[in-house]
């Protein structure tokens, strides 16, 4: 099952589980309380049975009640009164017309205490399976429910692999052509070339972000030198973007990852630190307390909290390179946040 499958699955088996396991509780709390206070009627019933078997002078059968005879004054007495202590049930009868003597009847609890927990028991069980045969029902529920959506998002899977291979060609071609046609000094300061050569790279970096994009339920995490693969990275962008200084300050940094996935979240980072950065500005990676820290010289941006959404963007570009940056820290439970001021931009990944 696929990252995004597992969270649908598990949102809806959530969603329909917890509301049937709720119920339950619910049910079974007022069930108990109900029960409750059937069994204190039982006993309240049996006190006041053994109240008339002593005023009709009849054989005791009892064991576990006895009396004494009190001459008090009860104000407000109700013949409903019932006293529930630590290790008694205790109640008053008059033992006259004139409500001058009193029979304080005490009956030992413990045979109502097992009664309570025996109900206590029974209705835990009952909770107990009833929670799994729900949560057995929620399963199959989820997974009837989330059939059509699978082989929607397999069939829209295959076409975009599809998409991607076919593009290799066309893509292809024009990267051959544009080098062709720049070693021509006709085509050389040609400003629509210039916006093809663009263009084409922008493809090139969407090409490459959606295949690694289409592995990201599928790749494998293993732990590598992330020291080692920055300074692969930064060779080309020291080729690149000649008039700008990288600083790496970075030893034997091992994380948890995939090598390819982080190679372009590494690529989209940096790519926007170099294009957005002063001409001759600085780049500088280092590592702090088991994060990487990416800062640039740039102007800033002004809506940091924002870059991560789907299409924004305060530049010319598309916006994607970022949510697809934020959706591969995610699958490798990378943590990324963004500072920035009018004096340049902070990246941090944190790695768990």
């Amino acid at each position: 099952m696929q990252t995004h499958e597992k969270k649908a699955f598990w949102k809806f088996f959530l969603a329909y589980f917890s509301s049937v396991a709720i119920l339950i509780l619910v049910a079974g709390h007022f069930y108990y309380k109900q029960q409750y206070q059937q069994h204190v009627k039982d006993e309240h019933f049996a006190i006041i049975n053994y109240a008339r078997q002593l005023k009709m002078h009849e054989p005791i059968t009892t064991k576990d009640i006895h009396h004494v005879i009190e001459i008090k004054e009860i104000k407000n007495f109700s013949m409903d009164a019932i006293t529930l202590t630590d290790t008694t049930i205790e109640k008053y009868v008059p033992a006259n017309k004139w409500h001058t003597h009193y029979i304080h009847i005490i009956k030992d609890r413990a045979h109502f205490d097992a009664h309570i927990q025996t109900l206590r028991m029974q209705i835990i069980a009952a909770q107990l399976l009833l929670l799994i045969f729900f949560a057995l029902l929620s399963i199959l529920l989820t997974k009837t429910a989330l059939r059509p959506m699978k082989e929607a998002i397999t069939k829209l899977d295959k076409f975009t692999k599809d998409l991607i291979h076919d593009l290799n060609t066309p893509l292809t071609t024009i990267k051959l052509n544009i080098k062709l046609l720049s070693k021509n000094e006709a085509f050389r300061e040609n400003k629509a070339l210039q916006r093809i050569v663009k263009s084409s790279y922008e493809i090139s970096e969407l090409h490459d972000n959606l295949k690694v994009l289409l592995e990201e339920d599928t790749f494998l995490l293993e732990d590598v030198d992330l020291c080692h693969l920055i300074r692969e990275q930064i060779g080309s962008y020291e080729r690149i973007f000649p008039s700008l200084n990288f600083a790496i300050t970075c030893s034997g940094f091992q994380a948890h990852i995939n090598k390819n996935a982080f190679k372009q979240l590494l690529h989209n980072l940096l790519s926007n630190a170099c294009k957005y950065n002063r001409h001759d500005g600085t780049v500088s990676l280092y590592v702090k307390d088991k994060a990487l820290y990416i800062q640039d010289s740039g102007s800033g941006i002004k809506n940091p909290e924002r870059i991560f959404e789907r299409n924004y963007s305060e530049q010319s570009s598309s916006g994607l390179g970022l949510d697809i940056v934020k959706r591969l820290c995610d699958a490798m439970e990378i943590s990324i946040k963004v500072s920035s001021s009018e004096e340049g931009t902070t990246v941090a990944l944190t790695f768990g």
